[in-house]
């Protein structure tokens, strides 16, 4: 497996009347073909800004991204239409994202005619079909208008949209969390499916730690537009390492009723995002804060193929690193 998509020093600001808000800052990530990147952290911690603007949806204040190798940060006009072919998005509410006047033909045709491939006729109508079939929406359903439609089949013509035109790299931004729970584990096993079948590469954004647990190969936590601790997903459930990893993990609810889970609870106030100063972002609320947090913070190797950002990781988890290195 190679690299498909990597952002580096990836920065997007917003500008605001008490200044520049800073949604995404310095993040570096790998995706490699064929396998998940979980993206999670609190709501408003800059996840779904990153998706967006790996995707172009927000274009990029600084930084690089990167498709198979090529800088695809500011593409023109001309390349842009191309780039979307092979990158797309799942959103988060398919009734919001679903045109009202379209039916299920419509909008899976859309997106294929405006590409030039298609025109009219036998070639589109297949398709068409094939894109039904692919995300398990039946033939009946063809003519059927979004309001006609429950959760999960709109969320299912919003994963065959994003198919349509082969991508080989799709964001999910919070794909399931507006679906019931039974619905959710069919959508996920879905989008599990046409991963192992189609090759597909995702970034999947949530703050769901049950769901990201089992999709994901590799998760990155994110707190205030940084991130600060990214692993292989087991090694980050059995290792955490971060201290706001731990308290994220420690909140996952239990149903060991003998041996019930200590929750770690966070105590202080956010930071502002907006013009914040240099250092740890989880400063305020961290129990092992002291002087030295407030220099700037890097991700650092800890353990192979896991990076934490924190200048007392080692400290903090010394017995387990010890262990490790034993």
């Amino acid at each position: 497996m190679g690299t498909l998509v990597e952002v580096r020093d990836l920065k997007k600001y917003f500008n605001t009347p008490r200044g520049q808000l800073h949604a995404v800052d310095n993040v570096n990530m790998k995706f490699e073909e064929g396998t998940t990147m979980g993206v999670v952290g609190e709501s408003g911690c800059g996840k779904s800004t990153l998706a967006r603007t790996i995707i172009h949806l927000h274009e990029p204040t600084k930084g690089q991204i990167l498709y198979q190798g090529q800088d695809v940060t500011y593409p023109t006009r001309k390349e842009l239409p191309a780039l979307r072919e092979k990158m797309q998005i799942i959103f988060q509410d398919p009734y919001m994202t679903l045109n009202p006047r379209y039916t299920v033909e419509d909008t899976l045709k859309e997106p294929l005619v405006l590409s030039g491939e298609y025109k009219a006729g036998h070639a589109l109508d297949k398709q068409i079909s094939k894109l039904m079939d692919m995300v398990g929406i039946s033939k009946r359903l063809r003519m059927a208008y979004p309001h006609e439609l429950s959760g999960g089949r709109r969320q299912r013509v919003g994963i065959g949209r994003s198919l349509a035109m082969n991508p080989k790299f799709i964001a999910c931004d919070e794909p399931v969390s507006a679906l019931d729970v039974s619905i959710q584990a069919q959508i996920i096993n879905l989008l599990m499916d046409l991963q192992e079948e189609y090759k597909l590469t995702y970034m999947f954004v949530t703050h769901d730690m049950s769901v990201v647990r089992h999709i994901s190969h590799n998760i990155s936590v994110m707190y205030l537009g940084q991130l600060v601790e990214t692993s292989p997903s087991k090694e980050l459930f059995d290792k955490p390492l971060h201290p706001y990893t731990k308290a994220l993990i420690s909140a996952i609810p239990s149903t060991d009723i003998d041996h019930p889970k200590k929750r770690i609870e966070l105590k202080g106030e956010l930071m502002s995002p907006v013009n914040p100063k240099p250092g740890c972002r989880f400063l305020p609320r961290c129990p092992y804060a002291t002087e030295a947090c407030r220099a700037p913070q890097q991700l650092e190797e800890v353990l192979p193929g896991h990076l934490v950002s924190c200048c007392r990781v080692k400290e903090i988890n010394k017995d387990l690193l010890q262990k490790e290195g034993e």
